[in-house]
């Protein structure tokens, strides 16, 4: 083996260290903080483009709470609380005030909490598609943002329909809970002490439910599953990584956090980052968490290779890539069965002689006679001869054999991916956190 070439100081400094090889090994990511680092910085632009596809389905439900908000703040101005009201206007009794802000909270809570419950339905499309992605990128896997969006809605929809309906009931049964309890303490109509409580239980029942939601998500993206399964799984994950899942879910969520309760300064900063890029660090936090957790405690015991999308310093290769797994994204299949189908390119597959030489085609006069036909045949005989001989002398150059394996290796893959009627073969999915028969 020949000696490594030592370089002086200005060519180190003129070539820059990410040209070295053992540089380039160093920074691939080998834990879960680095790979989203690293997704975070290398595929900031489509985060921001998978963020804005989110968004848009996100549109109803904000809209439904800026409603709210303004819903709110005008009958707080108009309504009679402040008792007289100027000139000529009576004041109202302070005994018919008893309990009229709280009713009023109520009626409307019932009206635009109701409305979140569809507008929830429709922001179920972009989180399967975006997270669908986002997943992909924790795997470390090429994607097409258009086509793997639409192939994440077809594929998880109804899983995370399920899981944004649950939690649309139940936000709308604690809200009302919650303005019934108030009402009832503003009247006396109930013991302070017992709302209070059951508005407690309320509060945390949706914290808990938030964090079964957002499980059932990344579950449903990542195995296959039935509705009572999935919800059984995601109950079984949030109560096991309980500690995990509270810190992650709150890191996960600042950017909604800040937007919905951080006060006139924050809100905007919060609004701003959500508009940019929030929802998609929102989920490249809980998606990279929840890998980490599937690698712990789910994936070993299925027979599923762990570490997808790190790289590993001992063997030198990703880790991850199940052969029998379906270790790449449809999109990324689907281009190279086109590249397939449209055949081997002979001009990248085989050497072609560049014209650098002083062999020249015969030119024929503008009266020409047979032995000037017969010096043209000579010449095209000549050229293509010595074509082939330059061919002959680099067919096993390294970049025609490496085109030639890479070619028959996707040809190969292809071939094994379908049977005989053209359709892919069954990949059996496991059944998440079921006891084995």
């Amino acid at each position: 083996m020949a000696d490594r070439e030592h370089k002086g100081l200005v060519a180190r400094w003129l070539e820059g260290k990410e040209r070295d090889e053992e540089y380039a090994r160093s920074t691939l990511p080998t834990n879960r903080w680095s790979l989203f680092w690293d997704i975070l910085k290398g595929r900031f632009g489509r985060l921001m483009l998978v963020n804005l596809l989110m968004l848009i389905t996100f549109l109803p439900a904000i809209a439904v709470i800026v409603w709210r908000y303004l819903w709110l703040w005008s009958e707080g101005i108009m309504a009679p609380f402040a008792g007289g009201l100027g000139a000529g206007v009576s004041a109202v009794p302070p005994d018919q005030l008893v309990g009229v802000a709280q009713l009023m909270v109520l009626q409307a809570d019932l009206m635009f909490f109701g409305l979140l419950i569809p507008c929830f339905a429709v922001a179920a499309i972009g989180i399967s598609g975006g997270a669908y992605i986002i997943r992909n990128l924790i795997w470390t896997e090429g994607i097409f943002v258009a086509n793997d969006f639409a192939r994440g809605i077809k594929r998880n929809y109804w899983n995370v329909l399920e899981a944004m309906l649950i939690f649309g009931f139940v936000l709308f049964l604690v809200r009302t809970m919650a303005n019934l309890a108030e009402l009832f303490i503003a009247q006396n109509l109930a013991s302070r002490g017992w709302m209070i409580a059951s508005e407690t239980f309320g509060y945390i029942l949706i914290v808990f439910i938030l964090l079964v939601t957002i499980w059932m998500i990344s579950l449903g993206i990542s195995y296959k599953q039935g509705p009572w399964a999935l919800f059984r799984n995601a109950v079984v994950m949030t109560v096991g990584t309980i500690p995990q899942t509270v810190f992650f879910a709150a890191l996960a969520g600042l950017p909604i956090i800040l937007a919905l309760f951080g006060g006139s300064f924050f809100a905007v900063i919060g609004i701003v980052v959500l508009a940019l890029f929030g929802f998609s660090y929102t989920f490249l936090v809980w998606m990279d968490f929840c890998q980490w957790a599937f690698d712990k405690f789910v994936n070993p015991n299925f027979g599923i290779a762990t570490g997808r999308g790190l790289y590993n310093k001992e063997s030198g290769k990703m880790q991850g890539k199940d052969e029998e797994e379906d270790s790449e994204s449809e999109a990324m299949r689907e281009y190279r069965r086109m590249i397939v189908a449209q055949g081997k390119s002979y001009l990248v597959a085989r050497p072609i002689k560049p014209i650098d030489d002083d062999i020249e085609l015969y030119q024929l006069p503008e009266s020409f006679s047979r032995e000037d036909l017969q010096k043209l045949r000579e010449s095209k005989e000549i050229m293509t001869e010595d074509a082939k001989a330059y061919e002959e002398e680099h067919k096993n150059d390294e970049q025609y054999v490496e085109y030639n394996r890479e070619f028959e290796e996707r040809e190969r893959a292809i071939r094994d991916e379908t049977e005989g009627n053209g359709k892919k073969k069954p990949v059996k999915k496991p059944k998440m956190l079921n006891k084995r028969k």
